[in-house]
């Protein structure tokens, strides 16, 4: 288990969930301090995937009003920010079965982008930060919350 999370030598892949990613782009002051650190640490690679593309786009196709980026657009400030794009593979999907989410949670979290995430993470042996508090109730240890 991983002692720290802001270890100046240790590398670490980070893959961001989609209103991390929003956030980091907009300059929000929900982006915490400790989110902060571990993106702008350049011995950390920063990835995003095209999970959180569709996503966005769905969100935004949906309520522009409210979810200001199209798929399109948080992609092209992603790669602007040479933030690295992450592919979907048959290996990380096939691990949506081994999910294992706390049994002492009234209410289960059922979205399938957060999912799919959490399976990418998993998959490539990286830290998924977000600040959702049901993705937290994952039993999984790629699982950060900033």
């Amino acid at each position: 288990m991983m002692k720290s999370l802001t270890c100046s030598v240790c590398k670490m892949r980070l893959l961001l969930d989609t209103h991390i990613l929003v956030w980091l782009h907009t300059n929000d002051q929900r982006l915490s301090q400790k989110a902060r650190l571990l993106i702008s640490d350049s011995s950390n690679e920063v990835y995003y995937s095209p999970v959180t593309i569709w996503e966005s786009e769905i969100k935004h196709s949906l309520h522009p009003d409210i979810f200001p980026f199209s798929g399109k657009r948080l992609n092209e400030l992603s790669i602007k920010a040479d933030i690295i794009f992450l592919p979907l593979l048959p290996r990380q999907i096939v691990l949506l079965s081994s999910l294992k989410y706390s049994q002492s949670v009234d209410r289960q979290h059922k979205d399938p982008f957060d999912r799919m995430l959490i399976c990418q993470a998993k998959s490539e042996k990286m830290l998924l930060l977000t600040h959702d508090k049901l993705i937290s109730n994952y039993e999984e240890p790629c699982i950060v919350s900033v």
